[in-house]
């Protein structure tokens, strides 16, 4: 351990209690009886709360002047290979826990109402949000693997089992794609460990190991693609929209929230920090392949009739906007796709929470069915709007200034390509107001009468995603503030 982390030593080992709340509910969900589907709803919401708190605490006590990695915890796992349980976290870090938080508990309130083998299905939930929160905490790389790998498991029962819409076609889709870019990922990760002497996985102590040139460009699209992959990057993106249509709610919520944001993480924390080189040397045709994501994902969007493929694309397109940022290597551009997965996020969330409220009553999500839901049911209508606002950047929302840092760093670095990125954003207003026409405001189909409106336990979740999105849309430096030193750091890398 170097002096840096000696001194950000936490007594209290807080990260551990975020990672290990999940596991504890896990364990005594695994413990009780299937048939007691309220008590295991409780532990696993009573589980996402306290996950919250615990985030919320970890950013309040995070020092964005202080050193780069707080709250460390460091025991040594396998010393012979140089494996220890390290964690730590910077500001990315602490922004990423809080978004995992916030969409683990309200995806657990969101999913009150399930019915069907309840136990086997928040168990899995409870798995990937383990798998997840660990990774954002990990400075060791073997630990890191571990959990992203932990994490991307459960996907595959989540939607077989609970899915609908081709789901076996889509969980098999979804696995068959993930494991390719863990296949580029291994070998990888063993070389870096290799070539850095074979006797540490800490990720401190590899970022200031001076890879060579040569072995940075050949290994970075590597890296780049195998976490590409997760984080949605064309060409490899199918998987994604397909996905999102066919997993239940939360998961939903929580595929598009969370776990592709662990590609991009992933990208930052290992290409961009252990090879700089090469990232610069590849920033230009990812840069191109990232642009082709944003515009691609609004043309098919704006062709879409299904509720959940229009989100699906949507989301491979503001992705696109996450990995622009992340190939400017600039502190606006670095900022600006941070602070695009925070809000990204959030907005899916919202947005399949809302998708899911209206399906579980209709058991349809053909746009062009609906009509006059603003009318119907005013309250759920409004939280599908308001995401549909923060997806076309309205000012007041988190995305506003997320994109804004992004596309001004795109204009700067790569002129072509942010123009056509902007162009792309005016496409997606586009196919987000014919949604609203056409589902919300258009003509009452009778069909849909017996409709109900939604529950104030039920809009719990939503207002809470709402209330997100306004706060960092409104005070940006929440955000911003906590994420520059880090990012700063990044753009400093050899």
């Amino acid at each position: 351990m170097n002096d840096e982390e000696a001194m950000v030593m936490d007594r209290v080992p807080l990260l551990s209690a975020i990672v290990l709340s999940p596991l504890l509910a896990l364990l005594v969900v695994v413990a009780l009886p299937g048939r007691c589907a309220r008590a295991i709803k409780i532990v696993s919401t009573l589980s996402g709360l306290l996950t919250v708190a615990l985030a919320l605490l970890l950013w309040v006590r995070f020092d964005p002047t202080g050193p780069r990695y707080q709250f460390v915890e460091r025991v040594a796992w396998i010393p012979s290979f140089g494996v220890s349980y390290h964690l730590g976290v910077d500001g990315i870090g602490v922004l990423m826990t809080l978004l995992n938080a916030i969409v683990f508990f309200t995806g657990c309130l969101s999913m009150s109402t399930l019915q069907e083998r309840v136990k086997e299905y928040f168990a899995f939930m409870l798995m990937l949000v383990i798998g997840v929160f660990g990774v954002f905490a990990s400075l060791d790389l073997f630990f890191f693997f571990f959990f992203y790998e932990v994490a991307l498991l459960p996907m595959y029962p989540l939607i077989a089992i609970w899915g609908s819409t081709r789901k076996e076609y889509a969980a098999m889709k979804l696995t068959l794609f993930l494991l390719a870019g863990s296949a580029l990922l291994f070998p990888a990760l063993l070389s870096l460990y290799w070539t850095a002497g074979g006797t540490t996985w800490s990720l401190p102590e590899l970022a200031a190991f001076a890879f060579p040139e040569r072995y940075q460009l050949v290994l970075y699209p590597f890296i780049y693609v195998g976490f590409g992959v997760l984080a949605g990057m064309f060409p490899f993106h199918g998987w994604s929209p397909t996905g999102h249509v066919a997993a239940p709610t939360a998961v939903s919520m929580l595929h598009a929230g969370v776990l592709m944001k662990l590609g991009a993480f992933g990208i930052l924390r290992v290409g961009i920090e252990l090879l700089p080189l090469g990232a610069r040397y590849w920033a230009g045709p990812f840069a191109v392949l990232a642009t082709v994501n944003i515009v691609y994902g609004a043309l098919v969007a704006l062709q879409q009739r299904d509720f959940k493929f229009v989100i699906g694309f949507s989301s491979v397109s503001h992705m696109g906007i996450v990995l622009l940022g992340l190939n400017l290597l600039t502190p606006d551009g670095l900022n600006g796709a941070v602070l695009q997965m925070f809000a990204h996020g959030v907005m899916t969330a919202l947005f399949f929470s809302a998708v899911g409220f209206i399906y579980d009553q209709a058991h349809c999500r053909d746009i062009d069915a609906f009509g006059g839901l603003a009318r119907q049911v005013p309250i759920a209508s409004a939280f599908f709007i308001v995401a549909g606002l923060c997806g076309m950047g309205v000012p007041g929302f988190a995305s506003f200034w997320a994109e804004l840092l992004v596309f001004i760093g795109a204009v700067q670095r790569f002129p072509a390509l942010g123009v056509l990125a902007i162009v792309a954003l005016i496409v997606s207003a586009l196919f987000m107001l014919r949604v609203f026409r056409q589902a919300f405001f258009g003509p009452a189909n009778p069909r849909w009468a017996a409709l109900r409106e939604i529950t104030p336990w039920l809009a719990t979740p939503r207002v809470l995603l709402v209330a997100v999105l306004l706060v960092f849309g409104f005070f940006p430096g929440l955000a911003l503030d906590l994420i520059r030193g880090s990012t700063a750091v990044l753009v400093g890398s050899r």
